[in-house]
């Protein structure tokens, strides 16, 4: 993915247990850091380790702390790889040989660190990034189910159980991603997906308690409508989940592209006053929201009733939310990706993931990636059938959100958490 420039404040480094920015100030040592004594092991599957990519902004910080500086970092410690396409990951190859960890040649290996048991807490798959081919729809095709089908294949053999988080989509192909998550139940894994935008950085306050009574909210997204498609939507249901009656899935689908776009937010689908006031809140390059040249709206209905709308523009530069609650004021956010320093937001999701593998227990419902992954693909083919509506009765998918902090919260060096509740 790509990355916005946004650089930390002096409160938010030290957050990140720095005394400050400069280079004269030092970080704490991983010997200082509290969490250092309850380290636990995990496995790492990925397709690719090269610099920037999204193995190394996550597993980089095992390695050599939060700001990739050898200072303080997670409470977790790498004890072995897998990486699906060697040959351009020299990186990460080389940063693993550095620091000890052993490259395996089979997931199997890597799960039993090349033994006849399971001695890691948790595992990593990191699906994202490498060359892999496209469908029809435009879907990249990462072997998300095949990492996951030959992780849990390996619990199953050896009879243990352990952690797995999953980088992103579930799997970009609905019918893979419901094919993981039953199995996931099935097995009783611990579970949890999903990217750094829910738990990122954000522009501006957006205040939506749980259980309020949400009148409208759209979502703006950028750039490639798979890759980041999925962000747009997803940092999209993190708000609208907190209404009232919490999740309970969606009914239909549906892609409107160009002039249909904005038919459907003259119709009134999309309120036009939140729309623009996302748009203003985020950073963009054309004077008003209608002169974007190839806009693209994902039209879908909750159970509910409520209205989804999420609109992909050229020209915007952010994914952003806009909401207007009953009897308050209209609020809009950009979701922030910063890349200084060490591209923090994804230190927010490994933060969480963190919590997965010492609470045994995922502190996000892997459920709304499971909907947001399927409203996605439904959006696509939507697309590639020149708009149709597409009813979807397999998203009727319900769950209960839960109050889970966004950056710059938690404190990164607070101890791991144990006690977060579950979905299962």
């Amino acid at each position: 993915m790509e990355y916005s420039t946004f650089r930390f404040s002096r409160r938010e480094c030290l957050n990140l247990g720095v005394a400050g920015c400069a280079s004269s100030l030092v970080a704490p040592t991983l010997a200082q850091s509290p969490a250092k004594l309850l380290s636990r092991p995990v496995a790492a599957v990925v397709t690719v380790y090269r610099r920037g990519s999204h193995a190394d902004v996550l597993l980089t910080k095992l390695l050599k702390g939060w700001l990739h500086d050898g200072g303080a970092g997670p409470a977790l410690k790498l004890a072995a790889i897998y990486v699906d396409q060697p040959d351009t990951s020299d990186y990460g190859l080389k940063l693993c040989q550095e620091h000890g960890v052993p490259r395996f040649a089979s997931i199997e290996q890597a799960v039993t660190v090349g033994g006849r048991s399971i001695p890691v807490d948790g595992v990593l798959s990191i699906g994202e990034h490498g060359k892999y081919p496209l469908n029809e729809w435009g879907q990249q095709l990462y072997p998300r189910k095949r990492f996951f089908k030959e992780i849990t294949d390996t619990f199953a053999k050896y009879g243990r159980v352990v952690p797995v988080f999953n980088d992103k989509h579930i799997s970009t192909v609905w019918n893979d991603a419901r094919w993981i998550y039953e199995r996931a139940v099935q097995l009783k894994v611990p579970f949890m997906a999903g990217s750094s935008l829910p738990v990122s950085y954000r522009s501006h306050p957006l205040n939506v308690p749980l259980g309020c009574e949400l009148e409208a909210a759209v979502g703006i997204g950028y750039s490639g409508l798979d890759i980041y498609g999925f962000h747009a939507l997803e940092a999209y249901q993190s708000i609208v989940e907190r209404r009232k009656n919490a999740e309970q899935g969606v009914k239909w689908v549906r892609c409107l592209e160009g002039k249909a776009v904005w038919e459907a937010v003259d119709a009134g689908w999309a309120a036009d006053d939140v729309l623009q006031a996302v748009y203003e809140t985020i950073p963009h390059n054309a004077a008003r929201v209608r002169d974007d040249k190839r806009p693209i709206l994902f039209q879908f209905e909750y159970l509910d009733g409520f209205r989804g709308a999420v609109l992909m523009l050229q020209s915007a530069r952010l994914s952003g939310v806009g909401v207007r609650r009953r009897g308050q004021p209209m609020q809009a956010t950009g979701f922030e990706e910063r890349i200084e320093p060490a591209h923090p937001h994804f230190a927010y999701l490994l933060k969480a993931i963190e919590t997965l593998v010492h609470s045994g227990r995922a502190p996000i419902p892997i459920e709304r990636t499971l909907l947001t992954g399927g409203i996605l693909d439904r959006a696509l083919r939507s697309r590639f059938h020149a708009g149709k509506r597409l009813n979807t009765p397999e998203l009727a998918i319900s769950y209960a959100p839960v109050d889970y902090p966004h950056a710059p919260q938690p404190n990164l060096l607070d101890p791991p958490q144990t006690g977060t509740s579950s979905d299962r």
